[in-house]
């Protein structure tokens, strides 16, 4: 255990202060596992105090009209509108809501009372567009002031938001949105990312061209950057109006979020108002600790569902914390320098980029972070030097909640909070109102083994539906096949005693060596823990005639270092003494890069069917590759003797 909770935490949390409200109504817990058990007993109960104490909407009718998985129903009859939350209430007027910071344009600041006008603004624009309920807005645009006032406004009308980061290409963008038919494309023609100037004109171009059912393009000036023919973002925004709330049903579309699309078109994941509502308020409250004033860093973009997450900071009064451009420029210090200069209380980041600091010997401490009170980390596993590392840099005041959920519910499964200790290399525990546990093959329930990442009973973010998946035959297949009746998410957990949790990795990219399943992330903390090594992939190609099959470790080496036999044995050597005899590879060659998606993930299923043969258009969409070139080595790859043993 590396922190303990704060003994006055009951007393000064969001979480606490819900305890006691509990408490004043008869419902008294002492633990965190107390109050976890009780909000998935009683999910009616749990989710109906939510909507209660946060003010959130009338939690005296029905709450679960159905708890079939999927399809369940959620507070049927309820009638509300998400962006109505997000906006403040007059006495937040004068408060700060957004503070952005960019490579491309100066620093832009935004009271409440600011974007609650821009909204009313472009809430027009987009009604003078002939915008209205349940039209597809799309964007393709960074993580910029304009991109939340544009998402509010489609929200405040029942429309439906989708958005892609510029960084994709015109083909991934087209394969996202041509699927939810758009009718506004809201777009930049450029970027500046770190020292380089990143035109997007043709790419925004080939976007239009592919997108039929458009009837408008707006135009955001972003830097020296615009867009010909289209209509100026200052010009939808040209007419003051008064905000209104187009009431929608719980399940009402808010927006769409997409899947990596490594394999085939990306799903169009569904989200409703509702749903998203109550779990942000829950997850923001309870999980993330977040209180009126605070100030939220999370680096993202647009196109991954953190973004959503992030600004729904605004639901708690906190200000949120954009940032666009590249996070290592100048250096690996610049996000922690964002952070002391805008008094961040919450920093969100990746296990990439904290392990990144740690080898290049960055000291966070280096600048006033006496505001930060919890670093959240989510994309991946954070290895057990990560959790050292980062308490050594931040003192045991600060928590680290390493979390995990998904693009699938935009929320999370299992996180920490402040009632939870820290213990090394684990996520605290499941999140309130998520039934979560690890299964066997056999569907039966797993404590302290590697097993099946699975929830028992309905979330009200689950998806409300795929776009355009008639009879939900997609969704269904996506989650559901394995375990009828209980989701499925494709994650390796094993759950302790103590109902912590350690994800593995994949489990469609777990290796099975003997009928022992080895988890990626295990080979990443250690290999990429050798000065000489600065990225890795691992692969195991099955041998189906019964035998071990061959087990394939990729490795960028750092720096000047060549892969030689003397570093090869190294690796072998330190991956038997760290983990065991069955984690050496069969071979270990060298790349020049670990391709991986938009959003950071390696793509280690992909690469596998490469290496088995299958064409690369047949198991990646390219434009979900963040450098389409680091494929090469792999297509190029005879894995029975092109790779070193």
């Amino acid at each position: 255990m590396i922190r303990q909770p704060d003994p006055d935490v009951l007393d000064v949390t969001p979480l606490g202060r819900y305890v006691r409200w509990l408490a004043a109504r008869g419902r008294s817990v002492t633990t965190y596992d107390q109050l976890w058990r009780w909000s998935v007993e009683d999910l009616q109960g749990f989710w109906a105090s939510v909507a209660e104490f946060t003010g959130a909407l009338d939690a005296t009718g029905p709450v679960l009209g159905s708890r079939a998985m999927p399809g369940a129903e959620w507070f049927p009859g309820t009638t509300l509108n998400y962006a109505e939350h997000m906006l403040g209430r007059p006495e937040d007027t004068d408060q700060v809501a957004v503070i952005a910071y960019s490579q491309t344009r100066e620093r832009i600041e935004l009271t409440f009372g600011e974007l609650a006008e821009q909204v009313g603004r472009a809430r027009a624009g987009l009604i003078r567009l002939g915008v209205g309920r349940g039209d597809r807005v799309v964007a393709y645009l960074p993580n910029v002031p304009e991109a939340l006032v544009a998402f509010l406004a489609c929200a405040s009308l029942g429309a439906v938001w989708a958005a892609c980061a510029p960084e994709f290409g015109a083909r991934s963008v087209v394969d996202r949105f041509a699927q939810v038919e758009p009718t506004v494309l809201l777009a930049v023609g450029g970027y500046v990312h770190g020292a380089k100037e990143i035109d997007r004109s043709a790419e925004v171009a080939a976007i239009r061209a592919g997108l039929p059912t458009l009837r408008h393009v707006v135009g955001v000036r972003y830097g020296r950057f615009e867009i010909a023919d289209t209509l100026p973002w200052a010009d939808l925004l040209a007419e003051p109006a008064a905000l209104a709330f187009e009431p929608v049903p719980f399940d009402h579309p808010l927006h769409v979020l997409f899947s990596s699309g490594t394999t085939g078109l990306p799903k169009a994941i569904v989200h409703g108002h509702g749903g998203i509502l109550l779990e942000h308020l829950k997850l923001q409250a309870f999980h993330l600790d977040t209180r009126p004033g605070d100030r939220i860093l999370w680096f993202t973009t647009t196109a991954w569902t953190m973004w959503n997450i992030l600004v729904s900071g605004l639901l708690q009064r906190a200000a949120v914390v954009l940032v666009d451009g590249n996070p290592q420029y100048p250096d690996l210090l610049q996000q922690w320098r964002i952070a002391a200069e805008a008094r961040v209380s919450l920093f969100g980041t990746s296990p990439g980029y904290l392990m990144a600091c740690r080898k290049a010997g960055i000291v966070p401490s280096d600048v006033d972070l006496s505001a930060l009170r919890m670093l959240g980390i989510t994309g991946s596993p954070l290895p057990d030097e990560g959790f050292d590392w980062a308490t050594e840099q931040l003192g045991t005041w600060v928590l680290v909640n390493s979390m995990s959920g998904g693009t699938d519910i935009c929320s999370g499964f299992v996180a920490g909070n402040p009632w939870l200790p820290v213990y090394r290399g684990e996520l605290a525990g499941p999140c309130l109102g998520v039934d979560v546990t690890a299964f066997d093959p056999q569907g039966e329930e797993i404590v302290g083994e590697v097993g099946e990442l699975v929830v028992r009973q309905p979330m009200p973010s689950m998806p409300v539906r795929f776009w355009n998946d008639p009879d939900d035959a997609r969704y269904r297949g996506s989650y559901f096949d394995t375990y009828p009746g209980v989701w499925r998410h494709g994650d390796w957990v094993t759950v302790s005693p103590h109902r912590s949790f350690v994800i593995s990795g994949r489990s469609d990219a777990t290796l099975n060596r003997g009928g022992v399943r080895l988890g990626t992330a295990d080979f990443y903390s250690v290999v990429e823990e050798l000065p000489e090594v600065a990225d890795s992939l691992v692969v195991h190609l099955e041998d189906h005639g019964g035998g071990l099959g061959r087990l394939l470790l990729f490795v960028v080496p750092a720096g000047d270092t060549v892969l030689d036999d003397a570093l090869r044995d190294r690796i072998r050597t330190t991956l038997r003494r760290e983990l065991s005899a069955r984690h050496v590879p069969d071979a270990i060659g060298a790349v020049p890069a670990v391709p991986r998606t938009m959003t950071g993930k390696k793509l280690e299923t992909p690469i596998k069917r490469i290496l088995q043969g299958r064409p690369v258009h047949e198991v990646i969409s390219p434009g979900a590759v963040d450098d389409v070139a680091a494929l090469a080595a792999f297509t190029a790859m005879d894995t029975t003797e092109g790779v070193r043993t």
